[in-house]
């Protein structure tokens, strides 16, 4: 697969958070092997997780094509450079067509990357997951490695205003894979989201006590955060989601 624009966006990247000042704590990146098919679950918590996440599998010299909304596909500019760096185009109505695009890049030896939350988690913890994940690692025969991804909120989130405020530290801890079989995908699911959420309390804890303040905004409530908890979080979900359908509502009506 070539990668024109792939790279030179790299060293884009790297460039801005050198002229940031971002520290970055990563871990366990040698659970991404460097050859072969791999999928990589990630948490939600930033509109830059696609931009950080990919760094879990620098070490191993891989670039990450990850599974992204449709929408960021139909914009004039982000679509054609999503598609340019073969990431790959989600239909939340018909997932069907990801489905099977995911599993020929990975059969065919690529890195793909997924959140199974889906959306950004406004608690900070992680949401309930879809089973897709674990699907597709099944369908594919690759192993499945969990990740985690915190401080990137600090910058980007929902209901909070842009930081790009110089200093943060962005921790990247990367698990030992999983090996799905399919046979359950329910309780295989319930598996990855349970170890995910040791990794994401042991990064909370590990993460620089001077950048988390107590009751801080972007820690979870259960955490002793300032963030929603998940039942206000979800609630939350739903009003923006119907303020989305009552703003789609014209256009529809026009087509």
């Amino acid at each position: 697969m070539r990668d024109l624009t792939y790279p030179p966006i790299i060293a884009t990247a790297k460039a801005g958070f050198r002229a940031l000042g971002q520290r970055f704590e990563m871990t366990g990146t040698e659970h991404v092997p460097r050859d072969g098919g791999v999928l990589l679950a990630f948490n939600h918590v930033s509109y830059l997780d696609f931009i950080y996440g990919g760094l879990a599998a620098h070490p191993s010299r891989r670039l990450v094509r990850f599974m992204a909304k449709r929408e960021i596909f139909d914009h004039a500019v982000a679509g054609p450079v999503m598609r340019s760096m073969h990431h790959i185009e989600v239909d939340r109505g018909e997932g069907v067509a990801s489905f099977h695009t995911a599993v020929e890049q990975l059969r065919s030896g690529e890195a793909v990357g997924i959140f199974p939350e889906a959306t950004i988690s406004r608690a900070m913890e992680l949401k309930e997951f879809k089973t897709g994940a674990v699907r597709i690692a099944a369908a594919a025969g690759v192993p499945l490695v969990p990740v985690i991804l915190w401080g990137t909120q600090r910058m980007m989130t929902k209901d909070h205003p842009r930081d790009f405020s110089r200093g943060k530290t962005i921790a990247i801890r990367v698990g030992a894979p999983i090996h799905p079989t399919g046979a359950d995908p329910a309780a295989e699911t319930t598996t990855l989201r349970a170890r995910m959420s040791q990794m994401l309390a042991e990064t909370i804890a590990a993460y620089p006590a001077d950048e988390q303040p107590p009751g801080a905004w972007w820690v979870p409530a259960s955490m002793g955060g300032g963030a929603p908890t998940l039942e206000e979080a979800a609630a939350l979900d739903r009003t923006e989601q119907r303020e989305r359908a009552k703003r789609r509502a014209p256009k529809r009506a026009r087509r």
